[in-house]
């Protein structure tokens, strides 16, 4: 791996590595790759949303997950999820494991592992990930889909859609 571009591991249907790819040619070709999403809440309910940064490659501009990101060639779902968490919002917490989800159109090809940290503390976004963040309660955001789905990225639909339902 000679490239400065990130590596990610590419997966079959079953989610076992095949090979490996360069970001740029992983996303080009639509191949089956690994994510991992994180939900950060608050004592009192609230959840952490964060809008995606106008430069983003991929939904710039709208709501999603607290804290998201690929999971990088060699790495694991939970390596990954620790490691997104402290780089996307500076925060350390102990994750929750929640859900595997199969790779689809709607999460981009990506075989996404859904986690659940609690914090409380103050959030430090990483600026040229994160345009803004909210805490916002599972009412009220399940209220802002609803009315305006295109404003959110369609993992985070499909992820806070089985989130509600648990």
């Amino acid at each position: 791996m000679t490239s400065d571009e990130e590596w990610f591991d590419v997966v079959d249907e079953s989610d076992a590595v095949i090979e490996q790819q360069t970001r740029s040619e992983v996303h080009r070709r639509k191949l089956r790759h690994r994510a991992v999403h994180i939900f950060v809440r608050r004592d009192d309910g609230r959840l952490l949303i964060h809008l995606r940064s106008q430069s983003k490659e991929e939904f710039p501009g709208v709501w999603t997950s607290s804290a998201s990101g690929h999971v990088s060639a060699g790495e694991s779902y939970d390596e990954s999820a620790v490691r997104e968490l402290q780089e996307e919002l500076g925060i350390t917490a102990p994750l929750t494991r929640l859900q595997k989800f199969d790779a689809c159109p709607d999460t981009s090809m990506e075989f996404t592992v859904l986690y659940e940290c609690t914090w409380n503390g103050e959030v430090s976004a990483d600026p040229e990930e994160i345009q803004q963040t909210e805490w916002v309660t599972v009412q009220e955001l399940t209220e802002r889909i609803a009315e305006q789905p295109g404003q959110f990225s369609p993992a985070f639909r499909l992820l806070f859609a089985w989130y509600t339902q648990q």
